[in-house]
């Protein structure tokens, strides 16, 4: 399988913990860049085979970005970083796409997910992780929960596409984007159902694929991690201490 990393966008609270930063992916987390600690764990899975880095154009020199066998330039948006990853590529074959800002991101957690798409024939594919594998090892890593019907999960910072996906995906996005803070357009693009089902914690995760499979008109399911690396991200610029614990196996 190839794989995308999406490490593109402005500077940010965290790049600004780094001054020359363009933006987070690229500030040293243990003396090791974001974005190349997401390279090395893209090249330490043999099933890995080409690998794509969506960045800033002025980086594209970096040596950061040296385990990367190409890079494209980033859009304004994501949605645009991730056309811009996936051209050329099969357009029915799945791609790999990774957030650069994943500092304890490992092979075992990538073979993980590329087991499930073997096994599975989504378009589009979300990796979540439910929280008692979370806390049986991150406990102090903070994360915003969604009460399923099948527990509490988070997302984690890994998917996959077909590249056919992508217009409907974008279409999507945009319509999410432009009803985000009005209740009545986004039950008409979730339904009602839906929406009163996952405020009251009765939404299963079966449910939620079907429903988004509707959505976008093509197969799209949830892939369930049991590794923690997968949802272990660097949001805010404390997330940098946080990370640099986790690695040196601090359990603060």
């Amino acid at each position: 399988m190839n794989a995308v990393v999406l490490a593109g966008g402005p500077p940010d609270a965290v790049a600004a913990l780094h001054p020359g930063a363009a933006n987070k992916a690229f500030v040293p987390v243990a003396g090791i860049t974001l974005v190349e600690r997401a390279l090395a764990a893209l090249r330490a899975v043999p099933r890995i085979e080409r690998i794509v880095v969506v960045a800033p154009p002025q980086t594209h020199a970096a040596a950061a970005l040296a385990r990367a066998d190409e890079r494209r330039p980033d859009g304004r948006r994501m949605i645009e970083s991730l056309r811009s990853g996936a051209a050329g590529f099969a357009a029915d074959a799945p791609l790999l796409v990774v957030a650069s800002d994943l500092p304890v991101l490992d092979a075992p957690a990538l073979d993980e997910v590329l087991d499930a798409l073997d096994v599975r024939d989504l378009d589009v594919a979300y990796t979540c992780l439910a929280r008692h594998f979370h806390d049986a090892r991150y406990p102090q890593v903070p994360h915003t929960w969604a009460r399923m019907r099948d527990g509490e999960f988070c997302g984690g910072g890994v998917s996959a596409i077909k590249p056919r996906a992508l217009d409907r995906l974008g279409a999507f996005l945009d319509t999410l984007g432009a009803a985000r803070k009005a209740p009545l357009r986004l039950a008409a693009v979730f339904g009602w159902d839906v929406l009163a089902r996952f405020a009251l914690g009765r939404l299963s995760i079966a449910d939620a694929e079907a429903r988004a499979t509707a959505i976008l008109g093509v197969p799209a399911g949830a892939i369930r991690c049991t590794h923690p690396e997968i949802a272990v991200n660097v949001d805010r610029p404390r997330d940098i201490a946080l990370a640099e614990a986790l690695l040196a196996g601090d359990p603060r």
